[in-house]
């Protein structure tokens, strides 16, 4: 088990791939950036080691630092995820607030009665002006 923990932080080519996925791009959309076929994309990606100057350039297309491509784990962006919804949660701003305090039922009967109460206002209203126009 602990074979395969070293391999997975020193693989390279395995780290490029999963930060290619995060980012939502296909081997050819890589291969069409960084000018090489998809194949090569492929075989790059199978790479335990890799050249420096090769993982500058795949860094750069997928927006990330070469350091950030040799320190990345699964764990860690897991983490982050985690850390940023319970953030978001807490810290309001346009998300959805997930702890609701009140039964949104209530507050929708709430909103039908106060309409009910104006519609039978309103209804009294025209009422009393058809009796104003019948009296003239």
């Amino acid at each position: 088990m602990e074979t395969a923990e070293k391999t997975n932080r020193t693989h390279l080519g395995r780290k490029i791939s999963r930060i290619r996925e995060l980012r939502g791009m296909k081997q050819e959309a890589l291969a069409a950036e960084l000018g090489i076929s998809q194949q090569a994309i492929s075989k790059l990606e199978q790479s335990m080691e890799i050249e420096d100057s090769t993982l500058e350039k795949v860094a750069k297309v997928l927006g990330v630092t070469a350091e950030a491509i040799k320190n990345y784990s699964d764990e860690a962006v897991i983490n982050n995820i985690q850390n940023n919804y319970d953030s978001s949660v807490v810290n309001s701003g346009p998300t959805v607030n997930h702890n609701c305090t009140f039964n949104p039922l209530d507050k929708l009967m709430e909103a039908l009665e106060a309409n009910k109460e104006l519609y039978e206002r309103l209804l009294a209203s025209e009422r009393e002006k058809v009796e104003i126009l019948k009296g003239r």
